[in-house]
């Protein structure tokens, strides 16, 4: 799991691996089981984590018992709810296993830590946060203002691989569209329609 998360430190920063074992210590590892929690709604998120192998969902669960999807974390993605890493206030939604996963996680404390030993390091989380910053600004313009088809298509282009291991009635929460719309769109693309 350290050498993916070399390997992606390193796709955006510069960074020696010298420096990057004085970041070993300042994880911990953890295996989940498929279906398992790492968070749960109001709790306080004690760990940034990322994804060594697996695939994480975070969620959210309305008055009337509908899930809202905000994220499929896949290997070499961070997940966490940021805003209760920072504030130690309850989380409001879950971090769930889709997949047998091991994860390596830091907790707050050990990630200021980091930050404090290796400037790069902070330099990286930087481009992380803006990053994630720009993807959830145009999701939200997205689902303001795309179709059903546009999301969908936008989706499979930007994460081919969640096709084959995330069910499709998550695809369809995570777009903000109901199960049959995204049955009718696969079927359509299936038959060689096109969509603008």
């Amino acid at each position: 799991m350290f050498d993916l998360l070399y390997k992606k430190i390193t796709e955006k920063i510069t960074l020696t691996e010298d420096e990057f074992e004085l970041c070993k210590p300042l994880f911990s590892q953890r295996k989940l089981r498929k279906r398992q929690f790492i968070l749960q709604e109001g709790d306080v998120s004690r760990y940034n984590i990322f994804v060594g192998k697996g695939l994480l969902r975070s969620y959210t669960i309305d008055e009337k018992g509908g899930e809202h999807i905000l994220q499929f974390a896949f290997e070499g993605w961070w997940t966490a709810d940021l805003y209760s890493f920072f504030t130690d206030e309850p989380s409001l939604f879950n971090i769930e296993a889709l997949e047998d996963s091991e994860l390596l996680m830091i907790t707050r404390p050990s990630w200021e830590s980091l930050l404090n030993k290796l400037p790069a390091i902070e330099r990286y989380f930087r481009i992380l946060i803006q990053n994630s910053l720009i993807a959830t600004q145009r999701r939200l313009i997205g689902s303001l203002s795309e179709t059903a088809e546009q999301k969908y298509l936008k989706f499979v282009k930007a994460y081919p691989e969640s096709i084959q291991r995330v069910p499709q009635h998550m695809i369809a929460s995570y777009l903000g569209i109901t199960r049959e719309t995204l049955s009718r769109l696969r079927r359509d693309i299936a038959s060689g329609k096109s969509f603008p």
